[in-house]
């Protein structure tokens, strides 16, 4: 939508229908922050109800209904779709509709928040005295020195500022999302640029390892080596487990041959164990891993799940039973509901940290005994965390912090950045 808006910037009215599954999607004012976070300027309504989408006869998310300036439905569409799928039938709306057309589409303007504070920061990584912020709502990613305290930073660098997708010593992102230190490189999912980055931690320049700035679409998408919205990143023995969230697959990243290739998955959207090929995922947004597991938030199903590393491992679901099974109730196995996770942390005693967004809560997951329990509420749509020295710092994303949260008490204070 977004290049359909640009392209028809005057003759184009653009109005989202939110019609959101997910109870905490239902609140307007989560709905105006996703809308901010992600640049939609357009208006959006939102159908909590469901009225809109039934009235439409919608079936799936995501559909596009055309509109013609007198009102009438011209066609619709259920599914994924590209910009040329649409732009005809509208340069053949608007060709038609002649000087009799209104070209005043509306638009919401930008949100002008100060450059020098976070703006719904994404994920977050740690390196003994060094952090790494994921800035996502300023296409940026910072880096700062921890002070003796973990409580305050000094920033050291920032890397982007503006949207876009380039290369070298001034380079640009678009949503960065997860991050990994990598020797002496910084790895970054540049989500929304469909590509993992590294920026050289000596130098500052930034260089794309793996994807082309296009989205995997094709199989000549992929034989071009296209990703799809790359969301976390992990060590996993001598590669780099991706959380591929835009087709439903974990992929592994061989850093020094710049080669990405799925992993588990077989990019149906369901929750599906058993082998890595046949397995199902939904959106994984979260990952981490050790040299023999990778666990992964599998966001759209509001479960926790595991791939053996293995090449005979399969996938199993720690916690989480279907795309609609949501809820905020601890406990063990199947009768535990998390609300669209988004990070997972492995702990160094055993326990993984869940960042359970939809809830604005931190929970540890017990993987033996599968059993959940809350940590920490009150944060504000959290989307990753990262553990430092008797702390965690969390991306605390429609709050524009990082929260710090001692591991020993679970108090919450947020993270000091000096700018200077």
């Amino acid at each position: 939508m977004r290049e359909l808006e640009e392209r028809f910037a005057e003759e184009l009215t653009v109005i989202g229908v939110h019609s959101g599954k997910f109870i905490a999607e239902r609140e307007t004012s989560r709905i105006a922050d996703a809308a901010r976070r992600l640049g939609v300027m357009h208006p959006v309504v939102n159908d909590r109800q469901f009225r809109v989408w039934r009235s439409y006869a919608v079936r799936a998310w995501p559909t596009i209904v055309v509109i013609d300036p007198e009102g009438y439905v011209l066609g619709m569409h259920a599914g994924e779709f590209t910009t040329e799928m649409v732009a005809p039938a509208l340069e053949e709306i608007i060709a038609k509709a002649g000087a009799g057309l209104r070209r005043d589409a509306l638009h919401h303007q930008a949100d002008d928040r100060a450059h020098d504070v976070l703006r719904y920061p994404g994920k977050v990584a740690v390196r003994e005295k060094t952090i790494a912020i994921a800035d996502s709502g300023n296409d940026r990613v910072v880096i700062a020195e921890l002070d003796a305290g973990r409580g305050s930073a000094r920033v050291l660098a920032t890397h982007g500022g503006a949207r876009g997708y380039r290369d070298g010593t001034d380079p640009q992102f678009d949503h960065p999302q997860g991050l990994l230190f990598d020797r002496g490189d910084l790895l970054v999912a540049d989500a929304f640029n469909h590509a993992i980055r590294a920026i050289d931690l000596a130098t500052g320049e930034t260089r794309t390892i793996a994807g082309n700035g296009q989205q995997l679409r094709t199989r000549s998408d992929a034989a071009a080596g296209a990703l799809s919205s790359p969301w976390d990143l992990a060590r996993a023995g001598e590669r780099v487990a991706i959380a591929m969230a835009g087709n439903h697959r974990l992929y592994l990243l061989d850093v020094a041959k710049g080669s990405a290739r799925p992993f588990a998955g077989s990019g149906a959207e369901e929750i599906h164990d058993g082998p890595r090929e046949t397995a199902a995922l939904a959106q994984p947004m979260g990952i981490s891993a050790n040299e023999t597991t990778i666990w992964f938030a599998d966001s759209e199903t509001s479960a926790i799940r595991s791939a053996s590393i293995d090449p005979k491992g399969i996938v199993s679901t720690l916690v989480g039973t279907g795309l609609f099974d949501f809820g905020d109730v601890d406990g063990e196995g199947t009768a535990v509901r998390l609300q669209h996770a988004q990070g997972v942390v492995g702990m160094p005693d055993g326990r993984l940290l869940v960042v359970d967004s939809y809830n604005d809560a931190l929970k540890w997951l017990d993987p033996e005994t599968q059993r959940v329990t809350t940590w920490v509420r009150g944060l504000s749509e959290p989307g990753g965390a990262a553990a430092g020295d008797g702390v965690v710092y969390v991306a605390d994303t429609n709050a524009h912090r990082i929260a710090v949260v001692r591991i020993d008490d679970g108090s919450v204070t947020t993270l000091g950045l000096d700018w200077a």
